[in-house]
């Protein structure tokens, strides 16, 4: 993307310091633009579906059908008072949401959404998302814990502990995929499932796929994981103290790692941004008409990012349907159903992944 960029200020005949300069801001804005369109839409359409699925009407009351509900809802957090009791940590309270919505706005910049749209393309890619989605947990805790309020703490200390239990099988689920790829590199990780619906990984490291797409449920305090924030018990768990924008980057920060878990699968398990037949149907269908490279390419562009949609869309509506269909977890349930069944799964996943690229390269 920096080639494209400086290519675009040489036409205007801009030196390229300039490109040097300036190109930091530019993947910052489209990543923060596109994390705001996305979570106002994904909101929305949970309440849309979790509306259909459990027979009721949902947001049909501001805009259209209700289609500018969630705007409203943003801008009422914004002009909500900000309230801090006199007994909490100051400084932590107001860091809290920060070190929670900062790592994922990072994540957003590593991921392949198509063949050249990637901020920030590292060999270590895959490494370092898991690297800074551990630290909103941190967050998460320390908003607990600088509350000074014993429902916020036990939704921390509930959260820390969800974290541990879940990230170890889930790493290990995804290493598997390093195996198969033989790279860390989430652009070579795609362009290794090149070759249509059967080369995805989702065949040889199926079980794998299960585990991760739970853990990643458990990551992001889903229901039926949703102890750290439990109504119920906890009254709104690690964010009970918080009003205002800082509530309002706790919840972004929620819907936004949400969405960027669904790419993620998409991108180790579903070909990413490849589609599921041997060729791009761009190319299939329009080949022999369009004889223009450039028009070729836009399409093709656009083409990947549609199929990366489409994957992404279909997971997190298998997830509001989870939501909307299964009861909340006991705290021991939950810490048992990890160590006792994902764990146990993932390194059996991790063997048999192991034993089909041992058997594939000495074919």
């Amino acid at each position: 993307m920096y080639d494209l960029y400086a290519k675009i200020l040489n036409i205007l005949r801009l030196p390229e310091i300039i490109a040097q300069l300036t190109w930091a801001v530019i993947p910052f804005a489209c990543i923060a633009a596109l994390m705001v369109f996305v979570v106002i839409f994904l909101v929305l359409m949970e309440r849309k579906f979790l509306a259909w699925l459990t027979v009721r009407k949902g947001p049909n009351r501001v805009g259209p059908n209700g289609f500018l509900q969630t705007f409203a809802d943003a801008i009422k957090l914004l002009f909500k008072e900000d309230i801090m009791s006199e007994e909490t940590n100051k400084l932590l309270f107001t860091i809290a949401p920060v070190i929670a919505f900062a790592p994922v706005m990072i994540i957003y910049g590593l991921m392949p959404f198509t063949e050249h749209l990637i901020a920030i393309n590292i060999a270590v890619g895959l490494f370092l998302v898991f690297a800074l989605s551990s630290l909103t947990t941190v967050g998460i805790v320390l908003a607990g814990w600088s509350s000074n309020n014993k429902y916020s703490l036990l939704g921390g200390m509930r959260s820390a502990a969800q974290a541990i239990s879940y990230e170890i099988p889930l790493v290990i689920a995804v290493l598997s995929i390093a195996v198969l790829a033989g790279s860390l590199n989430l652009k070579e990780i795609v362009t290794a499932q090149s070759g249509g619906l059967f080369s995805w990984n989702i065949f040889p490291a199926f079980i794998g796929f299960i585990v991760l797409f739970i853990c990643s449920i458990a990551e992001v305090n889903r229901v039926p994981f949703d102890l750290p924030e439990a109504e119920s018990e906890l009254v709104s768990g690690y964010n009970t103290e918080y009003s205002g924008m800082k509530f309002a980057l706790f919840f972004l920060a929620e819907y936004a790692a949400l969405f960027i878990m669904s790419v993620l699968i998409s991108t180790l398990f579903l070909g990413g941004y490849l589609p599921p037949f041997n060729d791009y149907l761009s190319i299939i269908l329009l080949d022999n008409i369009i004889k223009n490279q450039a028009i070729m390419d836009i399409l093709i562009h656009l083409e990947q990012g549609f199929w990366l949609v489409a994957k992404t869309y279909t997971l997190l509506f298998l997830i509001i349907w989870i939501r909307g269909t299964l009861p909340r977890l006991r705290a021991d349930q939950l810490m048992g159903f990890s160590w006792k069944f994902l764990l146990p799964l993932a390194f059996i996943n991790l063997i048999l992944t192991s034993i089909i690229k041992l058997a594939i390269q000495g074919y």
